[in-house]
């Protein structure tokens, strides 16, 4: 099934009208995969385009076929490349700026015996609306005074746009990671992520919490503001005092935004998961820390530790979601969360507030040996608890998928769901996020649950929305969207924008965080 999702491939003989001097037939392939186009982003593969040839010729003209919403492209470009390459090519065989529904590139490039790759991009306008689509086939190859057509250009599906959040290198950054979205009451939107200044690697390292705004449903953001950072506390650098993984909730009764990450102190050059010990003062273990803002997200307030209050000292480890946490129907706050018993096995689990916030409150582990979980309110008011399990590292069975446990009473209690451990939510051990709230569909309010994660029980690629119509117990397959087929670091958060629309942040092939708008009605069939 992926193999189909991941690429519209036309192997097609292209056998163009014979010449006097009876040049070879060539051979055509036209690859689309399954990409976002972003925005901010100069190189955009919409079309992988490969000719192979029974000897040397001469090409020199592509004749391409445009359609949806092309008011969106600034330029379009061909590049060259002798191979097929993870890396975006160099070499410019032509481009165009005026871009109608037809476009001709002319220029004679000499080709290779074998295979050539061309590679189609599209670098889209500053204010391009991010909610249309466009897409771009081949019809036709120019090789001297031989015409090759392309055939099946139908095949060639819209590809959809975005937004690269953040990418490498932005404010001189090297790696943004851990997305958390949610939505305040005003409608405003609050993304928030780790800022890894010097690498990839988890804690510990110089990371701090970062924070962008929306206003406008996620077409335009205000630079990214920094809400977390525990400077040189305890003497000791930035380097030694890294706080990450944010999760995010909005306190419905009141629209106080909070923010939980987890701080580590100390141990240079370790990883967090596994030099955090025993015990509740920073020099010992890490330290559960919050945010809040009660202004829309403008300003933020200093660090708020609640390790004392829901950490049992014999734990190696207390941290949040990642991701995001919500507000029950009764003005409960609820986070996910996960910890590592005495003896180092990780259980997810939740904390809450009754209160708004000002105390909390840690309930059981929910199932050993899971991580990174999110967590909805389902109908009848219990908590579906949705957690990374770490046994599928080694499980691409029947019995691959995320574990899924019901708790009635905030956490004390835990029972096993039966979507849980199921193909139907395949994970390839990754974090994944998971919502609920009421959509319109087909013209009337409907309650659904959202789920998104990398479909697949290897790697991290197949980014993939899918759709609940019964408060998570069912999920067809008919209701499911592919969004970015490519390798990523895999974590996402969802939120819901309106009745019909949601947005989602995530890590995906074309930047470390892209951000997407997606209509309900283009998920559920």
């Amino acid at each position: 099934m992926l193999a189909t999702m991941f690429l519209a491939v036309m192997t097609v003989a292209c056998v163009g009208p014979k010449t006097q001097n009876k040049e070879k037939a060539i051979g055509i392939t036209q690859e689309q995969k399954v990409l976002p186009l972003l925005r901010n982003k100069a190189y955009n593969e919409a079309l992988h385009i490969i000719v192979n040839n029974d000897e040397p010729k001469v090409i020199s003209e592509f004749n391409l076929e445009l359609n949806g919403d092309i008011a969106v492209i600034e330029k379009l470009q061909v590049f060259y490349a002798q191979e097929d390459s993870k890396k975006a090519p160099k070499e410019l065989f032509g481009e165009v700026s005026s871009v109608g529904k037809l476009v001709s590139i002319a220029e004679n490039r000499q080709l290779n015996k074998g295979e050539n790759h061309f590679f189609v991009s599209l670098q889209l306008k500053e204010n391009a609306d991010v909610t249309k689509t466009v897409s771009v086939g081949c019809n036709s190859i120019n090789q001297g005074d031989q015409v090759t057509k392309v055939s099946n250009a139908q095949a060639i599906k819209p590809l959809r746009l975005g937004i690269g959040l953040r990418q490498h290198g932005d404010d001189n950054v090297d790696t943004y990671r851990i997305p958390g979205l949610a939505t305040t009451n005003n409608g405003t939107l609050i993304g928030v992520y780790d800022i890894r200044y010097n690498s990839g690697v988890d804690l510990q390292e110089d990371i701090d919490v970062g924070m962008n705004r929306s206003t406008d449903g996620g077409q335009t953001w205000e630079p990214m503001k920094i809400i977390m950072d525990m400077g040189e506390w305890g003497s000791l650098s930035d380097k030694e005092n890294g706080i990450g993984d944010p999760a995010v909730l909005v306190d419905r009764s009141n629209n106080t935004i909070w923010v939980a990450a987890v701080w580590a102190h100390g141990h240079p050059g370790e990883r967090n998961w596994w030099a955090s010990k025993p015990g509740l003062s920073p020099k010992k273990t890490s330290q559960f820390v919050l945010v809040k803002s009660e202004d829309d997200g403008v300003t933020w307030s200093e660090p708020i530790n609640i390790t004392e209050q829901i950490k049992k000292p014999e734990w190696h480890l207390l941290l949040q979601g990642p991701g995001k946490g919500i507000t029950m129907k009764d003005g409960t706050l609820v986070f996910p969360a996960q910890f590592k018993d005495k003896d180092e096995m990780p259980h997810s689990t939740i904390i809450w507030s009754k209160d708004n916030g000002q105390t909390w409150t840690i309930g059981t582990g929910a199932k050993d040996n899971t991580t990174e979980a999110q967590v909805i309110e389902l109908n009848d008011g219990s908590l579906m608890l949705n957690m990374r399990d770490n046994r599928n590292r080694k499980d691409d069975s029947e019995t691959n998928g995320r574990s899924v446990y019901i708790t009635h009473d905030l956490g004390q209690t835990w029972v096993k769901h039966a979507t849980s451990r199921t193909n139907v939510l395949q994970e390839s051990t990754c974090q994944a996020s998971i919502i609920k709230d009421e959509f319109v569909v087909n013209g009337k309010k409907q309650a659904l649950v959202i789920f998104s994660n990398p479909n697949t029980k290897k790697g991290r690629h197949h980014m993939t929305i899918k759709v609940s119509l019964d408060d998570g117990e069912t999920w067809p397959l008919e209701n499911q969207l592919l969004l970015d087929a490519g390798k990523g670091r895999g974590y996402s958060c969802m939120s819901k924008i309106d009745d019909e629309t949601i947005g989602i942040l995530y890590e995906g092939s074309q930047a470390d965080l892209t951000y997407q708008i997606v209509k309900i009605k283009d998920i559920i069939k």
